[in-house]
């Protein structure tokens, strides 16, 4: 899985390099580690007056409960994870 600069998320299959298009595939897939500001999964992280680039890193715990990120603000944010709801309550 890449983010791209233009704020895209794709996913590639490993070893071929075979970019996967099918949503459905891409969803059944369970992540080892997760360190993207981009996805249905983390659509919370982001304030509403926030710009795409304000946030700058993502991580989940290896639990998978918990998200943290990093913006320009020099914030650090602490999260449930998965926060698929717009505008979610942060930790600080």
């Amino acid at each position: 899985k890449v983010s791209t600069g233009s704020y895209k998320r794709q996913v590639y299959e490993v070893p071929s390099g075979k970019q996967l298009v099918d949503q459905a595939v891409i969803d059944r897939i369970t992540w080892a580690t997760w360190t993207s500001v981009l996805g249905d999964e983390v659509i919370g992280i982001w304030s509403r007056h926030a710009e795409k680039a304000d946030v700058n890193c993502a991580c989940v715990s290896h639990s998978g409960i918990n998200l943290v990120t990093g913006d320009d603000f020099g914030m650090v944010k602490l999260f449930d994870f998965p926060c698929p709801e717009k505008f979610v309550r942060t930790w600080f």
